[in-house]
């Protein structure tokens, strides 16, 4: 649509993503300006319904942010962790690593298993409170530029689009949100960000952006199965020694267990899969008996950003600025994410205060790009900054020992006999054709236990509009079929976590050895997507897109 026939509006500040570092942004700007006027556009149909994390949150973001939270009664941090657990599984048993042989870093005690959900649906009260509008529903499609090339706003998708791209009955267009600033926090692999990514070249001299795949559910377990403040990781089996990853199980408050798994995107073996990997895991005789008697509640996906400091892109651009996972601030050995996406949307909101007081609009935040890495978050993320290139060189046990010797080292001494190590391949780029590998061999569902995706799909109360354009977006289809079948043997079926891709012959059977390449059809059940975005990442041609469907669509996660 031309601009002409969009309506918009005007605020001092768009804030994409109602996540922890979005929210934590506009709560910092009412504190320093109360005059501002601020919106944050949040695709999922309300606050926290896309939010999906472990998760064990340390505290130190929320006690800059809001320094008397505790004293709110409403507050989501009821499970402080009280048992910190490290485990190394092997096919039939485990072994505990010894807590004083973890790097200090790795202790979580003062910490809180929480749903980071609810956390974001909480510190959206405070903003609403101090006068920031949040759009739930509005799925932010497209920035804007003025005649200069700086970014000046967003536009909202256009509803009620036919499949066809025509315009339905119920046909909205879309609206302009504009800004002096704008900050994206959209999450892992956002689809604004990597626009912004690509046209500035905010990943010039930076090491490739590494990901992961982490699968959760929530359960309700038997009271006698309920250790409130139990925090248990571990790494191992069912993964083999070359592939990296690792579990969590967080017990918190009302008998729930939050069970999750990740598998680091640089995997080889294009006929692995997450999710059934994820569903072996719990047959071990270390986590079964947690589970016995219970009920799954819910189930998500989603991708995790893994390439920490080395990786971080040029955070600022001409009008706007990255923030939280959609500049990559996770610490991966300590799973953790939400404490560097508050402290980055406070740290750039104070910037765009400054500038706006000095009567600054639409340039470049210089000073949040300078003050990042000397910050808290830099901090954080240069201690750890070689343990996922050690795992992916050296493999799971000879990787993570060397890793741990590294962050002792650079806890203790602030140095590293490595420096700072380079992650090579993109995630894309390490997965090898399937004639290098022997498909694996999953266990069936029990439907107790263990689980099919589809069944999964269900409790993340996944829902799209199927007449609209499928917003799963393959820019070569025969490349598709030649190469992603043809030679990787449909990895897309398997690495998805929710169905949405098949490979089927002309009688809708599946195919999944790479055989009959000259009848294979593509197949994309568009509405089971859960928005992980792990297609966009994994895909070896690169050539599936991932955009926003319609607003308000896509999980509906609760307590996730």
């Amino acid at each position: 649509m031309s601009e002409m026939e969009r309506e918009s509006m005007e605020f001092d500040v768009v804030i994409v993503g109602a996540g922890p570092a979005g929210l934590a942004a506009s709560i910092r700007l009412k504190q320093l300006d109360p005059e501002l006027s601020i919106v944050v556009l949040e695709k999922g149909g309300e606050v926290g319904a896309h939010i999906l994390s472990g998760a064990v949150v340390d505290p130190i973001g929320i006690d800059r942010l809001l320094p008397d939270w505790r004293e709110d009664p409403d507050h989501p941090f009821k499970t402080p962790v009280t048992d910190d657990q490290f485990l190394v599984l092997g096919p039939a048993g485990s072994i505990r690593l010894p807590n004083f042989l973890m790097p200090p870093l790795m202790n979580n005690h003062g910490n809180y298993a929480v749903s980071l959900g609810n956390v974001c649906r909480w510190l959206a009260g405070h903003a609403e409170a101090l006068g920031v509008e949040i759009y739930p529903g509005f799925a932010a499609a497209e920035v804007l530029y003025n005649d200069e090339g700086a970014v000046i706003g967003v536009a909202t998708g256009d509803m009620g689009v036919e499949r066809d791209g025509s315009h339905g009955p119920n046909y909205q267009p879309g609206m302009a949100l504009l800004g002096k600033y704008v900050l994206i926090g959209e999450g892992v692999r956002g689809s604004l960000a990597k626009q912004l990514i690509a046209r500035f070249g905010l990943d010039e001299d930076r090491e490739p952006q590494k990901f992961g795949i982490g699968l959760k559910e929530l359960w309700e377990v038997k009271p006698e199965n309920h250790k409130p403040g139990l925090v248990q990781h571990s790494f191992g089996w069912p993964l083999d020694m070359k592939t990296g990853g690792g579990s969590f199980l967080y017990h918190l408050e009302n008998n729930q267990v939050a069970v999750g798994f990740v598998v680091h995107l640089n995997y080889k073996n294009p006929f692995l899969s997450p999710f059934q990997e994820f569903q072996r895991f719990k047959t071990h005789p270390a986590i079964r008996d947690t589970f016995e008697g219970g009920k799954r509640l819910s189930y998500g996906a989603r991708a995790i950003t893994e390439g920490g400091w080395q990786s971080v892109p040029k955070l600022v651009f001409p009008g706007g600025a990255l923030i939280g996972c959609s500049a990559g601030f996770v610490n991966v050995p300590r799973i953790k994410g939400s404490h560097n996406a508050v402290l980055s949307g406070m740290l750039a909101a104070e910037h765009v205060v400054e500038a706006l007081g000095a009567g600054r609009t639409n340039d470049t935040l210089e000073g949040y790009e300078a003050a990042w890495r000397s910050s808290d978050i830099g901090k954080d993320l240069k201690k750890v900054r070689n343990v996922k290139p050690l795992w992916s060189r050296f493999g799971t046990l000879l990787g993570v020992g060397i890793g741990g010797l590294d962050m002792w080292l650079n806890s203790l001494f602030g140095v590293s006999p490595f420096g700072t190590m380079k992650h090579g391949k993109t995630d894309a780029a390490s997965l090898e054709p399937a004639a290098k590998h022997a498909p694996i061999d999953y266990p069936k569902p029990d439907g107790v236990l263990t689980f099919d995706r589809l069944s999964s799909v269900f409790l993340s109360n996944t829902n799209h509009e199927e007449e609209q354009p499928v917003h799963l977006q393959v820019k070569d289809m025969e490349l598709q079929k030649t190469s992603e079948y043809g030679v990787f043997a449909g990895p897309s079926s398997r690495y998805c976590p929710a169905g949405v891709y098949e490979w089927v012959d002309a009688d809708g059977n599946a195919l999944t050895d790479g055989s009959d390449v000259a009848d294979a059809r593509f197949v994309i059940n568009a509405q089971n997507c859960v928005h992980c975005k792990t297609c966009d990442i994994k895909d070896p041609n690169q050539n599936i897109n991932w955009v926003p469907p319609q607003g308000g669509e896509g999980p509906v996660y609760t307590g996730m």
